[in-house]
């Protein structure tokens, strides 16, 4: 089909899209409308954790849609239960709450921190609501998420911003101290801001950050929407730390590509009462069946030492390129990982690896100086060896 014949006119305008239409895909290769196929290393935005359409999720949605789709969220059902139950196995946390994307899981943390908060006041009786987020952060785009992020000029987008959400800096722990007060109920940070730039937060302001929210009985949320579920080689990214937190939000990653998400706490931090939260489509089996085929894969033997072993790959490679190129260095976790270019050229690079022929490179500019690289976690070496021979064909035409 030729692109004019797809009616995109109909979409609603919310960013600048190429004239291209994906139809199908399978592991690292995605397909357009004219047949051209692409590398992905963006699966999705970290998405695709296994990759498009792998077998185990396709076979465990198909089997739960002639099952039972979605009985309401009134009741339990089998694959929201079994999921719950392999999430609370493999981590710190005792309770689970589904929700349909990571905004929304972050929106519930952001509810149960203050509902918590509620329930364990300040030195005058006070709820406590505040909560402390960072410069560069994203979590989300609903008005609560937004206010928490970080992100340059969102203050001002959908003015005014939901209150108390005090920022400071990643990786320097002074300046949360400074911000604590009567009211703050708790910090809450990606442990690698990935849409500020692929930027990990150190192993040891982990650790003091831990130390100074149970000093000062602060809640510490770990919003793992991009970095959880194996993308940096562990589980869970705090697991890198040896830290165990109070919240965690999953999104992406634990749905493999299916509107999936989840709000995790300890058994203290669960304090939400009947009608606090909810939502029609939270835990239907549909989903959490599929999460359940993720899951179940990701913690299977050998699967999160493959990652770790490929992002080290991935991190040689791509300081070879800095060794070629003079470029800055490269920074991440795992399959989560950022080429530091030192110079504005990551949008053009974005384009003209599309543009390849015949087989283009998707890859993402997360920030104009450099680029993000987001693979399935089952990619191959062989897959990283040709993203970065695709990439060298690049760099050569830009200069």
């Amino acid at each position: 089909m030729q692109f004019s014949e797809f009616p995109v006119q109909s979409l609603m305008y919310i960013t600048n899209r190429p004239e291209t239409v994906f139809t199908h895909g399978k592991g690292s290769w995605i397909f357009d409308h004219t047949g051209k196929r692409y590398l992905d290393f963006i699966q999705g935005w970290a998405v695709n954790c296994l990759g498009h359409c792998n077998e185990g999720m396709i076979r465990a949605l198909t089997e739960q849609a002639g099952k039972l789709i979605n009985p309401s969220p009134a009741y339990y059902n089998e694959p929201m239960a079994r999921l719950a139950g392999l999430l609370t196995k493999n981590s710190c946390f005792d309770k689970v709450f589904f929700t349909n994307s990571g905004a929304e899981a972050n929106e519930g943390a952001i509810k149960l921190a203050r509902k918590w908060g509620q329930k364990h006041p300040n030195a005058a009786g006070g709820a406590r609501f505040e909560i402390i987020t960072f410069d560069h952060s994203f979590h989300g785009r609903t008005l609560a998420t937004m206010s928490a992020s970080g992100k340059p000029g969102w203050d001002k987008i959908f003015a005014p911003q939901v209150p108390g959400f005090p920022k400071a800096e990643l990786n320097d722990i002074a300046s949360v101290e400074k911000l604590i007060g009567p009211d703050t109920v708790a910090v809450m940070l990606e442990p690698v801001q990935g849409e500020g730039g692929v930027i990990p937060a150190t192993r040891e302001f982990m650790l003091q950050l831990r130390e100074l929210t149970h000093r000062h009985n602060l809640l510490l949320i770990v919003d793992e929407v991009q970095t959880g579920c194996g993308r940096t080689g562990k589980l869970f990214a705090y697991e890198l730390s040896g830290i165990t937190p109070d919240i965690m939000t999953l999104g992406k990653g634990i749905g493999g590509g299916v509107p999936l998400a989840a709000l995790l706490s300890t058994a203290a931090v669960a304090v939400f009462e009947a009608g606090d939260q909810g939502g029609t489509y939270n835990g239907n089996p549909l989903m959490t069946a599929v999460g359940i085929s993720v899951i179940e894969q990701l913690t299977a033997p050998g699967f999160l030492e493959n990652v770790t072993q490929l992002g080290n790959y991935l991190r040689e490679q791509l300081l070879a390129l800095c060794d070629t190129y003079g470029f800055e260095g490269e920074r991440g976790e795992g399959l989560l990982r950022a080429l530091l270019l030192g110079k504005d050229i990551g949008p053009q690079i974005v384009e003209k690896a599309r543009n390849l022929s015949p087989d283009g490179l998707l890859v993402n500019a997360a920030r104009p100086n450099l680029l993000r690289f987001m693979p399935a976690l089952n990619v191959t070496r062989e897959e990283i060896d040709q993203m970065i021979a695709m990439l060298k064909t690049v760099l050569a035409q830009v200069g």
